[in-house]
């Protein structure tokens, strides 16, 4: 278990997390990794599912051993008797509360935000779910895909004459987990001013749709609908992915009409510039064809070293086209100690990616990686003031 003695920025705060899959536990891991002392949750029979994504090593899951890091794992079940009355032992000395049951779950438990807030009115109840708390879709199952779908974002994903395209990864319920974790510091925030807490109500579904930029402004003004590009884009060009003539990607972008220039003379076209739709990156994106084809023919007859050195000579845009092979040796990421390293018991030391940012005088830290199931239930318990003897009766009753 790794250690710091620097000061964290959210130490004293303390996080219960009740959630799985997967927004609502990174929210309580980005706050964990910034000094929350976060408890972990789970089913006693049934853990969080993320214990069994993805690869594993020796049995353990190695996603776990990321999304659980900075959290101490207990076993609740909360519909037994023993289990309720426990969690509102902990809701009490808690400052949040994280979780994703579909609505009304907590309520039929009797452990709703009227029983919560009742033993602990300075709580912060965070509620994220696919769809919200109400409206018609409220009471559906949901997943972070549905909300890629939702939103619009498969919509404009993909080749204009292919399919819509998902996301290889957790893209909706990750870009949640930032919001949720925004939205409990928000909360915070109000409450120092009032003293009361409350409940943050997050829909998975909203979040995505926020970071797809203008669209519904652009529709309602409009009627503008924005359709499938591909690497291209509506606002400027060149702007895609190039194939380099030892078979490698590089990405070039040329958002500044600078860079545009700056590209053009450096693959030998510089007459583009002098025409009168180069002017503009609406322009210059009609006409992406053209541009697309000095570009690429540029590239094409250069390695990716040659084309990376050739792009920074000229203060151009680039960037080499990585796989998580490239990312681990990228020495950008290896200067900034993105990928660090994680001592584990289970597993020895584990390369994660590190802390979300960097604070100059109250850094975060990665404390320790995710702890098994339920590792931490009797010392959890026992700090909350429960004897021996009433944890030993917790688990016959098969509460924890």
């Amino acid at each position: 278990m790794s250690t710091t003695t620097q000061p964290q920025p959210l130490g004293g705060l303390r996080v219960l997390d009740l959630a799985t899959l997967f927004a609502g536990p990174l929210a309580a891991t980005l706050l964990g990794d910034f000094g929350a002392e976060v408890v972990k949750v789970e089913h006693p029979t049934k853990p969080d599912p993320s214990r069994g994504h993805g690869p594993a090593r020796q049995g353990v899951g190695l996603w776990w051993k990321v999304l659980g890091r900075n959290k101490r794992a207990i076993t609740l079940d909360l519909s037994r008797p023993g289990g309720r009355a426990t969690l509102l032992k902990l809701a009490a000395t808690a400052d949040v509360v994280i979780e994703n049951f579909r609505p009304g779950t907590l309520e039929k438990w009797d452990l709703g935000w009227a029983e919560l807030s009742a033993v602990n009115p300075r709580l912060i109840l965070t509620r994220v779910t696919a769809f919200g708390q109400f409206g018609p879709y409220a009471h559906r199952p949901g997943f972070g895909t549905l909300a890629e779908a939702m939103s619009g974002f498969a919509a404009i994903t993909g080749e204009p004459d292919a399919p819509p395209t998902l996301p290889p990864f957790g893209l909706a319920d990750s870009i949640a987990a930032l919001a949720t974790a925004y939205a409990v510091l928000t909360a915070l925030a109000g409450r120092d001013r009032t003293g009361e807490g409350q409940v943050v109500d997050m829909a998975i579904i909203e979040p995505i749709l926020t970071v797809l930029g203008a669209q519904p402004t652009w529709y309602d003004q409009l009627g503008y609908v924005q359709e499938r590009t591909g690497n291209r884009s509506a606002n400027n060009a060149p702007r895609n992915t190039y194939r380099t003539a030892d078979g490698d990607w590089v990405a070039v972008s040329t958002s500044a009409q600078s860079i545009a220039e700056r590209v053009l003379r450096l693959v030998g076209r510089p007459e583009l510039i002098d025409e009168p739709w180069f002017a503009t990156g609406a322009e210059r994106a009609a006409h992406a064809d053209v541009l697309d084809a000095a570009v690429g023919d540029w590239v094409a007859t250069r390695s990716r070293a040659e084309v990376l050195a050739e792009f920074e000579k000229a203060e151009a845009a680039v960037a080499p086209i990585h796989d998580v092979r490239d990312v681990m040796a990228d020495p950008q990421y290896q200067a900034l100690n993105t990928i660090t390293t994680v001592p584990d018991p289970e597993l020895g030391p584990l390369r994660m990616q590190n802390v979300l940012f960097r604070l100059s005088a109250t850094p975060g830290a990665i404390r320790w990686a995710g702890r098994p199931h339920g590792a931490d239930t009797d010392e959890v318990l026992t700090e909350l003031g429960l004897t021996g003897a009433e944890v030993r009766a917790l688990r016959e009753e098969g509460a924890v």
